[in-house]
């Protein structure tokens, strides 16, 4: 990795929390400079503009929580347990590597829906690959015979989804933790309906 490459990377590393907590129109040149010790030359050297940093810091939080669900669903065996890893996750998201600031998808969607079009597209694509991957998981399910035939796994992915993204944002504009709990078990619920 060249110098200029690993300048890049830690301008992204270091970045990535304050957009995640504080979102694009949050942050400012001052915190960029302050969170990683350089100037703001030293920054648009790198990136082209503030737009362009938060773009990448996105791509750096979604790949952080993207790795962190595909290390631990690497443990599971079945379909269903690949599924449940979304509910002891999201029960317990504190002991797990999530990005700080929480989920960097629903903070990026919420914030970029109507001022940021190109935050917008990337939260867009990551809920759409979301969206998939649990359907895909589904059909697996019922392809192996642990979910019985006829589910239809785009709308149950669909259920699915909204009910953690919806309750991520519940639980965490109030303050309350116990809705997280209630919404899993919900969750939880639905995946062992499959069978």
């Amino acid at each position: 990795m060249s110098k200029a490459e690993q300048t890049k990377a830690f301008i992204i590393e270091k970045t990535a929390p304050i957009f995640n907590k504080k979102g694009y129109a949050g942050t400012s040149l001052s915190d960029l400079t302050a969170a990683t010790g350089l100037t703001k030359g030293s920054i648009y050297g790198n990136f082209e503009d503030k737009e362009h940093v938060a773009m990448a810091a996105f791509d750096y939080n979604l790949k952080k929580i993207t790795n962190l669900f595909r290390s631990e669903m690497a443990k599971e065996q079945t379909a269903k347990g690949q599924l449940l890893v979304y509910v002891r996750l999201y029960s317990s998201f504190q002991k797990y590597a999530f990005p700080e600031g929480g989920c960097p998808v629903m903070n990026t969607a919420i914030e970029s829906d109507d001022t940021h079009p190109g935050l917008k597209k990337k939260a867009g694509n990551a809920v759409v690959a979301w969206k998939d991957s649990l359907a895909s998981l589904i059909r697996l399910g019922v392809k192996n015979k642990e979910f019985r035939p006829g589910v239809d796994a785009d709308s149950t992915a669909l259920v699915i989804l909204s009910m953690i993204e919806g309750v991520t944002m519940i639980a965490g504009v109030t303050g309350n933790a116990a809705y997280g709990s209630t919404v899993m078990k919900a969750v939880r619920n639905i995946v062992e309906g499959l069978e």
